[in-house]
Formats: C-alpha cells, structure tokens, sequence
C-alpha cells in the first residue's frame, strides 16, 4: 500500500476516533525493540534542562510606527524545546523569534511551552498553558511533535487526532499553526540496520498522516522529515549534540531556516511572489494525501491548505538562504543577545531585511 493510502487511512481513523493499529507485525516489532535496546547503549540520554529562551526579540524595532509585538508560540518536544544546546540564542524557538522580527520589522514575544520528552498526548496541557494569558494571546504558533509518539509505539490514529485537536484549538482562538512534522529517525548515527530502516519508514508514515490531519484542522505543515540528512552523514559531529541524538547549535539551525519562511507566510509577512507556485521546483497543487506523501520523502517541503473542501494542498519547496549574523559574541544569559548562526528568510526578502536581521539581533534578552 502506498504511503498516500496508509496516511489517509490513519487520518481517516483519527478523525472517527479510532485508535489505529500500530504498521509493524509482531516479528518485526520484536527486532525493532531489540535494535532499541542496543542503539540505546550507543545514543546518551538527554540529560539537563533546555535554556530557558522567552523573551521579547527585536527590540531595535519598539519605536517602528504601529511596532506591537507579535506573539510566537511554540510546542512541542525536546526537538521544540531545544534539547542538546546550551545557550538560549541557539534554540529553535529563539532563531525563529529573532528571524520573525527581522522579516515583521517589530519586535516578537516568544512564549515557548514545549516539554523534553512530550508525546501528543501532552499537546492539550501545552495549548492550554499558551491560551491561558489573554494579554499574550499568540498570533502563531508553531508545533514540533512525534518523535516520541513513534519511539513509545502510540497509535498513529490517536497521534493525529491528538494533534489535530490542538492545531483546531488554537485556530479557533485565532492563532496561525504551523506544524513541523515528525524527524525522520532513521538519519540518528548510532542506529543501525535493520532499525534506521525502520525508524524511517514509520516516521514518514507518521508525518505524512500529521500532515492531512493538521490541514484539514486549517494549519500548515513543514516537514522537518530527512532535512537533516544529508547535513547529518555529512558532518555527524557538527549537527548531532553531545548526547548523539539531539540536533546541535547547526541543527537547530537548519531546521529553522526551513520553518522561518512558512511561519512568515502565515502571517502574510512572505513576498507575494514567492507565493505562487514554481514548476521549476517542482511545486504544484496536488491531492491532499498525495502531496503529504511527497512532503514526508522531502524534508523542508511545505504544504498549505488549497480550496475549502481541504481535499487539495498546495506543496511548496521555499529557497532557504542564510542572513547576514551581527557582529559581536554573545554577552549574556538572554536570547538574541549575540551573533551566530541563525536561520535566513530567503533570497526574496533582499537587503533592507538583511539589515533588519542585524537589529533584531541586538537585543539583550528578557
């Protein structure tokens, strides 16, 4: 069966509330749960508490006419809290912050809630959690979520409904979602055959699923999926972190430069060109389940409801370039209080943000 047909059936199952089978027969769950027991001799724990990164980013910007903040909200896992990092400017939440203000030319509020170790279970306590304050509401939010889910064997239907539910909560409240898809586990080092095959094939089927469901709940997904490979058979000691499984200070990065764009476009801040579609890039409107498969086999690939009935989706492959960094080493505790790397917005955005970048980044932290 296709990965088209079994994400649609999983979120077909999530949303008359099935529990949905797990993908794996019982012999295949038994060498699975073997090839765990071993990769966990190799992979560290995830030891320590991410740096705290909330906090007001571009100040540069306070006295720009009609500067109110926007509120960034974000959800999640480690993958979201920025597990593997030490410092709170090298987190994923803190580079989209900063990377926010800079494209937005105002400041940005970051109100991060995500949970080392989080399944979608956790995701109604987290979405409850950034609701609760009506002074900052959030204006967008952004989801990471799943890896937990495939590694605890939680139902892939109850998963998605899970997450559906959350994305239909905060749009409800008047949020932009955008949702970064299940990491493809099959790209950990230390995972050998036949568990990276494995890891990888329900990781995709995972995320392909959590992209019809977050769609049809009026949210965007950007698949986080394979993005790191490549960069990550290349350079393992660059973008693994220390307990070689959680991204590094790259890591981070590079997830963040394929979110950034799509976290604009929601809120209308992208060049309306880079809005239509390119053939060249093999972009298009495609059925919805066809186009979360597509998006599951490439990481950084967007996908955006197209039409009302939500059986269409508009695949994107946004260009992601790096911003020129601000000069200077970091000089305290704060986020945004320093150079380093840091997500770009696209060649699109030209210059005068590339200047806006430089500010956003002379904040000082909360």
């Amino acid at each position: 069966m296709s990965r088209a047909r079994v994400a649609r059936r999983i979120a077909a199952a999530a949303a008359y509330g099935g529990g949905g089978a797990g993908l794996l027969g019982g012999a295949a769950l038994g060498v699975l749960l073997t090839e765990v027991a071993l990769a966990r001799r190799v992979v560290g724990g995830a030891g320590g508490t991410p740096p705290h990164a909330d906090g007001r980013y571009g100040s540069a910007f306070v006295h720009s006419l009609g500067a109110e903040p926007l509120v960034l909200g974000v959800l999640g896992d480690s993958t979201a809290a920025g597990q593997g990092v030490h410092r709170p400017r090298q987190t994923p939440g803190a580079l989209l912050a900063t990377g926010l203000a800079a494209v937005a030319e105002r400041p940005v509020v970051l109100h991060n809630v995500a949970l080392s170790g989080a399944q979608s279970y956790d995701l109604e306590r987290q979405v409850t959690q950034v609701l609760s304050d009506p002074e900052r509401a959030p204006d967008v939010c952004v989801i990471m979520i799943g890896a937990n889910d495939v590694t605890h064997r939680v139902p892939y239907a109850r998963s998605v409904r899970l997450l559906s539910e959350a994305v239909r909560r905060l749009r409800d409240a008047g949020c932009e979602v955008v949702v970064g898809t299940c990491p493809d586990l099959g790209t950990i080092e230390p995972v050998y055959q036949p568990l990276r095959w494995l890891a990888r094939r329900l990781s995709r089927q995972l995320a392909a699923a959590q992209t019809i469901g977050v769609l049809e709940a009026g949210g965007r997904t950007v698949s986080l999926g394979d993005l790191l490979g490549p960069e990550f058979a290349e350079n393992p000691r660059e973008l693994f972190g220390p307990d070689n499984y959680h991204p590094s200070a790259e890591g981070y990065a590079t997830a963040a430069m394929a979110v950034l764009p799509t976290l604009c476009a929601a809120l209308g801040l992208w060049p309306e060109d880079e809005e239509r579609p390119d053939a060249t890039r093999r972009e298009g409107i495609l059925p919805v389940a066809r186009a979360a498969a597509e998006a599951a086999s490439e990481g950084g690939t967007e996908v955006t409801p197209a039409g009302r009935g939500r059986r269409w989706a508009l695949l994107k492959r946004r260009r992601r370039q790096r911003l020129p960094v601000a000069e200077g080493a970091e000089t305290g505790g704060g986020p945004g209080s320093g150079a380093g790397s840091a997500p770009g917005t696209g060649a699109a955005s030209g210059s005068a943000t590339g200047q806006a970048w430089d500010a956003a980044h002379t904040d000082a932290g909360p």
